[in-house]
């Protein structure tokens, strides 16, 4: 086998068909996006841990109660038939990133996925435990003893702490809360149960711990189709090669005109705190993940040398070509396809708001009797029996009357008045009579009306009249 310049390879050469990963030591930054990160890191873990431990109405908030097949969102219940709304929200989150991608790149890779959010704790984490990216290279080169030891032991302890957490977190929406914190005390954690806290802690502490920018690289499929939705009007984190070229080192005094110098002094600070560690000075690439870390440390060398900031800004690949100012990026934002993806997402927030509002209080499903669809009963009546299944979909108990209508002298024989527990299901036999003479034999709609305080549902179904 011969090499790249020709020659032949030694026996028992090997060759590596992939580069090894080489581990990132992410330097620490300040400045406004940096802020940005953690006000976004903040607000999503307060409303993610914070939410199980709300109360409403005597039970959790928010808990999607799986052995109960109910959704319970502050003062809203949600069963298996309101479904429709998951997928409505699917298609709201979808449009959402189509809009703020097309509008200006992976703002949510770069501030609020939860790949970003729990990498950032976990750095947080490791900087306060084994000190900043060059002490904690200068550690990872030592063996591990000693005072090495002991600093991985405690920041791998307390990964595992915040990652359990986090999984118990999350099966909280599943279960309720204070039996689950009873279960765990008591050790007495069901087998599914103890496995998605598992599972989930797990993968937290793999994904934010260990695997960190190798996520985003290799395993995010938006990394891979994000590019279909950007355009050349697309903010995103450019590097300003026109005003940063011929990048070179040089002392604060110097005149860059003089030695032929642009405004880049090749600090390499942008790779240094690059999350994904890549050279935004090399273009746009798909392991950008957005973030703005790269323009905060570029706008603290510029202070220091006493250069305009935005070497490296949000941008676009106009505006750095024609030299376009703000108003002018501004001016060619509202392009056709951020006017559509626009127009879609008002369009499903707007028709979901209106469902929402007007969903009915009370679900009513008919269904027949199959033993008998039809039959004589004394008085020269005919009968079709019924069964209502009446869902009450509020948190307090419902009074309804059933009446029917859609036949001439149509009556339900029996009780019309049903209560209907909160949030619970009522299941009602109901017969239906109509004089035999009052209609010609044949299949005719009726309406069953359930009236409650101020508001009716109908529903309708067939009775049939035999020969």
């Amino acid at each position: 086998m011969t090499d790249r310049k020709g020659g032949v390879e030694p026996q028992g050469t090997e060759t590596a068909l992939y580069a090894s990963r080489k581990k990132l030591h992410v330097r620490s930054v300040t400045g406004r996006f940096a802020n940005w990160r953690w006000v976004f890191v903040w607000l999503t873990q307060i409303v993610f841990y914070g939410l199980p431990w709300l109360s409403w109405n005597d039970r959790q908030a928010v808990l999607f109660h799986l052995a109960e097949r109910k959704f319970y969102v502050f003062g809203a219940v949600y069963w298996p038939q309101d479904v429709v709304y998951l997928a409505i929200l699917l298609i709201i989150s979808a449009f959402a990133l189509f809009f703020f991608t097309a509008v200006a790149g992976r703002l949510w890779c770069g501030y609020t996925c939860p790949q970003t959010v729990y990498t950032e704790i976990f750095l947080w984490i490791e900087e306060k435990i084994e000190g900043d990216h060059v002490a904690r290279r200068k550690l990872e080169a030592k063996p591990l003893r000693g005072r090495k030891l002991w600093l991985r032991s405690l920041k791998f302890t307390v990964w595992g702490a915040v990652a359990l957490w986090t999984g118990i977190t999350f099966v909280a929406y599943f279960t309720p809360l204070e039996g689950l914190l009873h279960d765990i005390a008591h050790l007495q954690v069901g087998g599914w149960v103890l496995f998605w806290i598992v599972f989930y802690a797990a993968f937290t502490y793999l994904f934010a711990g260990v695997l960190r920018e190798q996520v985003c690289i290799h395993m995010c499929p938006y990394a891979r189709f994000q590019g279909v939705m950007f355009d050349s009007d697309t903010l995103v984190v450019s590097y300003d090669e026109a005003r940063g070229e011929p990048r070179g080192p040089r002392s604060k005094s110097a005149d860059r005109e003089a030695i032929g110098k642009g405004d880049c002094v090749d600090c390499n600070i942008c790779v240094q705190v690059c999350p994904t560690g890549i050279d935004i000075r090399d273009g746009l690439q798909y392991e950008c993940i957005g973030c703005g870390a790269c323009i905060d440390g570029c706008d603290e060398v510029m202070d220091r040398m006493g250069y305009e900031r935005g070497l490296i800004r949000y941008s676009t690949e106009n505006a750095l070509r024609s030299r376009w100012g703000k108003r002018d990026i501004l001016a060619h934002m509202l392009r056709p396809r951020i006017l559509i993806y626009g127009v879609l997402l008002l369009v499903f927030c707007g028709a979901t708001l209106a469902a929402l509002v007007n969903r009915p209080e009370i679900r009513v499903d008919i269904l027949r009797d199959r033993t008998a669809l039809a039959r004589e009963v004394p008085g020269g009546q005919i009968e079709n029996i019924y069964r209502l299944q009446l869902l009450n979909m509020s948190e307090m108990p419902r009074e309804v009357e059933i009446q029917v209508s859609g036949v001439p002298g149509a009556v339900i024989e029996g009780p019309t008045l049903a209560l209907l527990p909160a949030s619970g299901i009522e299941s009602l036999g109901v017969n239906v009579r109509v004089p035999w003479d009052a209609v010609d034999p044949g299949t005719y709609e009726i309406v069953f009306e359930v009236q409650g305080d101020g508001y009716t549902v109908n529903e309708s179904t067939t009775f049939i009249m035999p020969q």
